[in-house]
């Protein structure tokens, strides 16, 4: 192998390595297959099943290609090899495009038979047959699929390659070839590693990475492995319905925020509890309105604090209340945040975490 071969060797592997596992450049260029094929593939938002069942199939036909145009791209390299003319190719370059001939033609036909019948043998429809209800369809499934994605309250993260969705119904995610998909009510989350980073391109803090295996009591849907970091951990678990076990007793580390609140909590239940008017009858809390409002601002701390007095009925639930106060601190100072004041957010009176009282139920 002479140098021309090595250097243009050399260049198609670096080429299709970033082809294979495309790299943050290549996105950030929007060199990926889901931004060059935008038209073709549709919106991802209004049709998620179909978007995939395309970008998987155009995906996996790109990928099959990589070998033949490596000999494509040896003719131009090398044109003393006549390999453009193959009856005049040394043998061992005929044999390598038989073989890249036969494997692009099967790809193409396997591609084809996959999108037959409306993509009725693609292997993501054949998944989602096993989840449709009797007299009923893979269709209705992705339907009921693409209406939950639609919703803004979904659970989504991780990187494009890999992407984590969880929806009220719905468990998946989504990698290069596949689309791993479970229905939450059948499903056992669990948490089987952690591993701790202290280094990562978007932050300069150590991070956790969570592994939780999703498995179906559906013997015939496999389970699957889902990584995310252990900052998003309890925003999952607000979105499923069950628990997520801990099977390798992994600690899990919480945010800051989250860590703050749980303080909160624990300063707050130390305090005077008030006592609210016989027939007063209590309101959502207008922050989440999930719960019923149960803190009352009132001024206890010593006299010759900056607090002020608030008269404000009770409106706010303790959670809402904590995150409130946690985002009104100097976030590079957390040391100072129990020991701070912040203006109500009704009426901007000032108070600490000592004028901070659950409502007696």
């Amino acid at each position: 192998m002479d140098a021309m071969d090595t250097t243009f060797t050399f260049a198609y592997v670096v080429f299709a390595i970033c082809v294979l596992f495309t790299p943050n450049e290549f996105r950030s260029a929007g060199l990926t297959v889901q931004n060059i094929f935008s038209e073709w593939l549709g919106s991802e938002d209004i049709g998620f099943i179909q978007y995939h069942i395309k970008r998987t199939t155009l995906t996996f036909l790109i990928h099959c290609s990589l070998p033949f145009g490596y000999y494509i791209g040896m003719c131009f390299a090398e044109p003393e090899k006549n390999l453009m003319f193959i009856h005049l190719a040394s043998q061992g370059w005929q044999i390598y495009f038989g073989l890249t001939v036969a494997f692009q033609l099967w790809s193409a036909a396997l591609a084809f038979y996959w999108s037959r019948h409306g993509w009725a043998n693609h292997p993501i429809s054949k998944r989602l047959e096993m989840f449709a209800l009797p007299q009923s369809s893979w269709r209705a499934v992705a339907s009921s699929i693409n209406t939950e994605f639609r919703r803004i309250d979904k659970f989504a993260t991780g990187p494009p390659d890999a992407r984590v969705i969880v929806t009220d119904t719905w468990v998946m995610k989504v990698t290069a070839y596949r689309l791993h998909i479970a229905q939450q009510q059948d499903t056992h989350l669990t948490v089987i590693d952690s591993r701790q980073h202290d280094l990562t391109p978007d932050s300069n803090t150590p991070v956790q990475i969570l592994t939780i295996t999703v498995a179906s009591i559906n013997p015939s849907i496999k389970s699957f492995d889902i990584r995310l970091n252990s900052t998003e951990y309890g925003e999952l678990r607000e979105k499923l319905h069950a628990p997520i076990r801990n099977a390798a007793n992994v600690v899990v580390h919480l945010t800051l925020s989250e860590l703050f609140l749980e303080t909160f909590k624990s300063h707050v239940e130390m305090n005077q509890v008030y006592t609210h008017r016989s027939g007063q009858e209590l309101e959502p809390c207008i922050g989440c309105m999930q719960v019923t409002a149960n803190i009352k601002l009132m001024r206890l701390c010593q006299d010759d604090s900056e607090c002020q007095e608030c008269y404000c009925r009770p409106m706010w639930c303790i959670v809402c209340m904590g995150k409130w106060f946690a985002s009104r601190q100097d976030q590079t100072r957390p040391e100072t945040w129990l020991s701070s004041t912040v203006p109500c957010p009704t009426c901007r009176a000032k108070f600490c975490i000592l004028d901070v009282c659950l409502v007696d139920p």
